[in-house]
């Protein structure tokens, strides 16, 4: 190991008595578990490796449980959905090489949604870096772009503080993913050096309350409004603002939707929630934010699915942006009012400069109106298959109102975001931004362990709970109280659907007609399978899983031709939205 300066001894009385943990720090590994201590971290999940053995082998004598996930992507899928639930870090493990670059899908998907993750990976010994050796990759150089920060240790004595200060970050500010890469010599190392407490740098800026003037300049614009719109975002999640934004909302009268991220962020069974907006949003959320005079949005980065064409997107809005990054500001939609801060400060800080409420009862009844005349409906003949959006509404109705619900990507994330009733922040876990399919099944893992005294169910598709279905033995082996729901209806179902509507019913690739049978797959894993083909069936099936106590996986066959609407085109207007097949011609 290469030397370097002298580095200044702490003093082992500042750190902090563990229970069950690491008690004495002699080698570069232990001081990484001691970090993980001493920053809460309760679970881990991983895979072991040739690189990452010297840090396991601390592991064994930590108060940490770790979860051995059957691929590295379910690891980081997991810890990521844990971060969900818990607001806190998950922590991902993986060794050097294909470890590292199988974490790279989830570390993305943290990085697109900004949710708190920390990955360790194992890296060759220093003195063999850049000589392509067995396992070595490039870890810091390829996840540079999808992290807030990554690490490469280079010392025994300060690996440890790497790792608190990755913990730090990626809790801090912007949540989202950190990587630290660990060299095997350099975990193996001896050092008597403790970790410091997680705590980001000096250098590091995290903006609370927003610049005074700002907000009063926006509060004046959205009292004078008469058509005022509040867009919560995923950032309210995160900066545990939904309390703060429905005591406004209620406050002064505003109606509230939401972007896919943000749903739970306001009960959508409160009168002034229009629901979710974007090109699978309802009516009343896209005629409310086509037609809105002034729009407050909150922790939201005006994503391409939510805005459509970003000439079309509240044309006739003043654009009050509260925002924690102020790299998000005016990137994709103009802000006529940038506020730069964590949404529930600047909340507080809006709500105590609003003097006036904005007079707005007619816009309040046109938006009641917009619900009324744009429900959320879906047809249900005799003589057809079982309809997906039957099987989410009929779960809803069974389940705990502050069920967690888990998605892969596809159709049935769009069913399970439009027909189940989100009244919590935290309860809805999917890939909202980078759209991973096979997330569901991994994600559901790290829910349940991160809540493990709510109720998860996980909703995914065919194709996407084919690519993680390993991770199903996970969820035997650790006996896991999850209910999968699997709307199968032998396809790409919103691929076939693009196909259908984009490229003249060319289906190239999207079809899947070799699909197995999921409730016997379910009990060769050791799960509980049932297999769900009639309506009549749907709610004692949903309950007898339920009732299992451990993983169950309902096969529901659903109507292969069924879409999902209502639809906007990619880039369209979302005020022209498409309610079926006939609508979406003529856009």
């Amino acid at each position: 190991m290469s030397e370097r300066a002298s580095i200044p001894k702490r003093d082992p009385e500042e750190v902090p008595e563990r229970e069950n943990g690491i008690e004495e720090v002699t080698t570069g590994s232990q001081s990484v578990i001691a970090a993980l201590e001493q920053a809460g971290v309760e679970h881990a999940f991983g895979v072991q490796g040739g690189a990452i053995m010297p840090v396991y082998d601390a592991l064994y004598d930590s108060s940490i449980n770790h979860i051995t996930m059957a691929h590295e992507q379910g690891a980081a899928h997991a810890a990521d959905a844990y971060g969900i639930v818990t607001g806190e870090p998950g922590l991902a493990m993986a060794t050097s090489g294909p470890g590292a670059t199988n974490l790279v899908t989830g570390i993305a998907d943290a990085a697109m949604d900004s949710d708190p993750l920390i990955a360790l990976t194992g890296q060759v010994a220093t003195d063999f870096v850049g000589n392509d050796a067995f396992q070595e990759t490039d870890t810091t150089g390829i996840t540079m772009p999808i992290t807030k920060q990554n690490y490469f240790a280079d010392h025994s004595d300060t690996v440890g503080d790497d790792v608190s200060e990755a913990f730090a970050l990626a809790e801090k500010g912007r949540q989202g993913p950190t990587l630290v890469d660990l060299p095997k010599d350099i975990t193996k190392g001896e050092t008597d050096q403790w970790p410091n407490p997680p705590k980001t740098p000096e250098t590091h800026d995290e903006p609370v309350e927003a610049d005074e003037s700002a907000v009063e300049a926006a509060v004046t614009a959205l009292e004078d409004a008469e058509r005022p719109l509040i867009l919560a975002g995923g950032g309210v999640v995160k900066s545990e603002a939904s309390e703060e934004l429905r005591s406004f909302a209620h406050e002064q009268e505003i109606p509230v939707i939401t972007t896919m991220p943000g749903l739970g962020t306001f009960p959508e069974t409160d009168d002034l929630s229009l629901g979710m907006a974007g090109m699978h949003g309802t009516g009343a959320a896209n005629m409310a934010v086509t037609n809105c005079d002034v729009l407050l949005g909150v922790g939201t980065r005006f994503d391409d699915r939510l805005t459509g064409g970003v000439d079309t997107f509240a044309p006739d809005a003043d654009i009050i942006h509260v925002e924690i990054d102020p790299a998000e500001i005016s990137k994709n939609i103009e802000a006529d009012y940038p506020l730069v801060g964590d949404a529930k400060r600047v909340l507080e800080q809006i709500d105590d400069a609003m003097t006036d409420a904005p007079e707005a009862d007619q816009w309040r009844e046109q938006c009641q109106a917009w619900t009324e005349e744009y429900p959320l409906t879906y047809e249900t003949p005799d003589d057809e298959p079982l309809k997906p959006q039957y099987v989410v509404e009929t779960f809803d109705e069974l389940a705990d109102d502050d069920a967690i619900v888990t998605t892969g990507v596809g159709q049935h994330q769009m069913w399970a975001a439009q027909f189940w009733t989100y009244e919590y922040p935290r309860t809805w876990v999917s890939s909202n931004g980078l759209g991973t399919m096979g997330y569901g099944v991994p994600s559901a893992i790290g829910a349940k362990i991160g809540a493990p005294d709510t109720e998860v169910v996980a909703f995914d598709g065919d194709g996407s709970f084919l690519m993680t279905i390993q991770e199903l033995s996970v969820a035997v082996r650790e006996n896991l109280d999850i209910t999968y729901v699997v709307l199968n209806n032998e396809a790409i179902g919103m691929v076939r659907q693009w196909q259908d509507g984009f490229y003249e019913g060319r289906r190239m690739a999207s079809e899947y007609p070799w699909v197995p049978e999921f409730d016997k797959l379910a009990e060769a894993f050791g799960a509980r399978g049932f297999r769900l083909e009639e309506p009549e069936d749907v709610e004692e099936t949903i309950q007898a899983a339920r009732e299992y106590d451990g993983p169950a996986v309902i096969d529901a066959i659903i109507d292969p031709a069924e879409n999902v609407f209502p639809m906007v085109p990619s880039g369209g207007d979302n005020g022209l939205f498409a309610l079926n097949e006939q609508h979406l011609e003529m856009i």
